[in-house]
């Protein structure tokens, strides 16, 4: 690895363009610690180190710099406020992941702090290193930013001063310079007009900077087109799978953000002849005056635009020197400050300027392997990453190693999108994949198989009532949240059914050998089963003549091979269907964070698996009894507070989890500061919550 590429600097008054110098500084205490780092970090600029607190401002005094890497025991914010810059980005480290997460707590949100334990394996220092190169970018971008507000500020000056120049000279001079000043002051207009629109422009670098999720980044899209003066606009990301080889997919064609169903009718194969495939495969800008008789005008420009294309704009995204997608623009408008009818080379330079900062925004998201949408795992990785894990336990010889995969699809998902529209559809899902990843432990992997489909691989799975157990949960989570239209559906509420498949390694003749084909075909028994769970019917259980349909939905199936006693999947029942439900009164908020209850002389630290004004689910190591009393302290950030807890139910977990129950606790004497400060919490954790039941 090496510095940052295509991030040059220059000078608005000079031609020369600048490399920016990185500058990074690491302050630990132990020698040894900084042996162990400074390799990682020299690579990416002139690295410099400190042993004490004093010595590292020092540094600091002297010196810019872009990333900062401080142990935990001299990291907190107390100590580092006023000495570190806020342009400077700062990764806490140290050899205790909790302690690392405690000091990350105590720095504001606006500042940019990232937590990395050291590296002292393979997969930390990965880590370890991706997290510098963030850390970096987010300098250099800050830094760009505040040199255009300067750049911005000078301009201001500059025309202010000339404003009243104009006034003293319209005062002593004749009618006919007067005039000429007039033209001089029409010609300021349009200066302010560009300028204007330089100050668009930085607010779309600082909403790239910013961007969390897909949706924010689609949404700048839009202020692209408007900064370019386009009709319209198309952005695309090159995938590959074994069907079409390379393609480009369209999050966003022609000015709209397609949904899943909308999104294989619109891509295009990087082998045919077509503006953008053109600038995926040779990763040139392509700026047409006119298509009429070019051969890269493919039909669907011409079917699937809507109107005619005049001219057209596409510049390559990229990441380090890959082409990742395509940015397209058609149809210039004319604006105030340019009258031609094509798109000019400031435009291009425009463009491709803000395709580099849209690769940045697509790098961190990771929509090479995410989904865009949801922000789930694609298939592709998801399958790579469960041959990863078979391999890497096949390798330390866990014999009684056990999976299941599960495939899960929403109910009546396309009544939900024909009453609501794709766009409530595509929200749906969003909130959908956040309720399913709180449902999950870390060791599990789960994806966007396809539209309303997810796909599940639970390891260590040791029986298919223990997979049926785990699925069972996550079914009910999704049963108990409320989704918006939710009442609408065909049962009143919105829910999941699930098909899953038991495996062991011992389905693969050599582990060391499994392939992509061997997985997708365990998920097909999934999806027989999944079939058989929506009251479905497939060529392995066929409706005999005069049978009625299946169960209802909203239930989990286990497939049976062929060759056991029973040919078709088996539906299992609700293992423990007496769990009495706690009833939402107030809005449930999916959020972790510490707790500690006393009971009967005795103290345990436990954390939240959801939170609400009345109470809240927790994580236990030991069965708490029903109706009982109990002392609570809970954390929020940097807050806690004390009150009185009741359990209203204790349930088993999975024996695999580190705790071993679930159990809801309902708030007692919860007094109005502490019911002000639990609102304040919720309204900073920007999540939607569940509502009334």
């Amino acid at each position: 690895m090496g510095p940052p590429k295509n991030k040059k600097f220059s000078d608005p008054k000079v031609s020369v363009i600048v490399e920016p110098q990185i500058n990074l500084l690491l302050i630990l205490t132990n020698q040894e610690d900084q042996e162990l780092v400074l390799p990682l970090m020299r690579p990416l600029g002139q690295t410099y180190s400190a042993l004490s607190l004093e010595k590292a401002i020092q540094l600091i005094q002297q010196k810019n710099f872009q990333v900062i890497v401080v142990d935990y025991t001299l990291g907190r914010y107390s100590l580092l406020k006023g000495i570190v810059p806020r342009e400077t980005s700062v990764i806490i480290t140290g050899n205790s992941d909790q302690s690392v997460k405690l000091c990350l707590q105590d720095w504001p949100p606006r500042r940019y702090v990232d937590a990395q334990p050291f590296p002292y394996s393979e997969r930390s220092t990965i880590a370890f290193k991706k997290a510098l190169q963030r850390a970096i970018d987010h300098a250099l971008l800050l830094e760009e930013t505040n040199r255009l507000r300067r750049i911005v500020e000078r301009q201001e000056v500059e025309i202010q001063e000339t404003y009243h120049q104009i006034r003293e000279i319209k005062e002593t001079i004749n009618e006919y310079i007067v005039k000429e000043i007039e033209k001089r002051v029409a010609l300021e207009s349009q200066f302010i007009w560009f300028r204007k629109e330089k100050q668009k422009i930085e607010e779309i670098l600082k909403k790239l900077h910013k961007a969390h999720d897909v949706t924010d980044l689609l949404d700048i899209v839009y202020d692209i087109k408007e900064i370019i003066g386009s009709q319209g606009i198309s952005l695309y990301l090159v995938e590959e799978n074994d069907s079409y080889g390379k393609f480009l997919k369209p999050l966003v064609w022609n000015n709209k953000i397609l949904s899943y169903p909308d999104i294989s009718s619109h891509i295009v194969l990087l082998e045919t002849m077509d503006y953008a495939a053109f600038t995926a495969k040779t990763g040139t800008e392509v700026n047409s005056h006119s298509s009429e008789f070019d051969k890269r005008l493919s039909t669907r420009y011409k079917n699937q635009l809507g109107y005619e294309l005049k001219n057209l704009l596409s510049v390559p995204i990229r990441h380090d020197e890959e082409v990742i997608g395509v940015l397209e623009v058609y149809n210039k408008l004319p604006s105030p400050g340019d009258k031609s009818k094509h798109f000019s080379r400031e435009d291009e330079e425009i463009l491709a300027r803000l395709s580099e900062h849209i690769g940045i925004a697509i790098t961190k998201l990771n929509l090479i392997q995410y989904d865009a949408l949801t922000g789930l795992l694609r298939p592709e990785p998801f399958f790579d990453k469960i041959i990863q894990k078979i391999k890497t336990e096949s390798k330390r010889r866990q014999e009684n190693s056990a999976y299941a995969l599960v495939m899960g699809d929403v109910d009546w998902f396309k009544h939900y999108n024909d009453r609501n529209g794709h766009e409530a559809g595509n929200r749906l899902l969003r909130e959908l994949s956040r309720v399913l990843k709180t449902s999950t432990r870390d060791e599990d992997l789960l994806c966007r198989y396809g539209g309303e489909e997810f796909l599940f691989f639970l390891t260590g799975i040791k029986t298919p009532e223990e997979a049926f157990s785990f699925t069972e949960r996550i079914r009910k989570n999704v049963e108990e949240y409320y989704f918006d239209n939710q009442e609408f559906q065909p049962n009143h509420n919105l829910t999941m059914s699930f098909g899953i498949t038991f495996f062991t390694k011992d389905r693969f003749p050599n582990p060391h050998l499994i392939t992509k084909q061997d997985l997708i075909k365990l998920a097909n028994e999934a999806d027989v089963a999944l079939a058989q769970a929506k009251g479905k019917r497939t060529a392995l259980s066929p409706l005999s003549p005069g049978e009625k349909p299946g169960p209802p939905k909203n239930k989990i199936c286990l497939y049976q091979p062929p060759h056991s006693s029973s040919s078709e999947p088996v539906l299992l029942q609700t293992i423990d269907s007496t769990v009495e439900r706690e009833r939402r009164r107030f809005p449930r908020y999916y959020t972790s964070t510490l707790m500690i209850f006393k009971m009967d002389g005795f103290q345990k630290i436990s954390k939240t698996v959801n939170l609400s004004l009345g109470g809240a689910k927790i994580l236990t190591d030991i069965p708490l009894p029903e109706k009982k009393e109990i002392s609570l302290i809970l954390v929020l950030g940097n807050k806690a507070f004390q009150c009185g807890g009741k359990v209203i139910y204790c349930q088993p977990g999975n024996q695999n989890f580190t705790h071993q129950y679930l159990t809801g606790i309902e708030f007692l004497d919860l007094s109005l500061k502490d019911r002000h400060s639990l609102e304040e919490y919720f309204n900073s954790l920007n999540l939607t919550p569940s509502r009334f039941s």
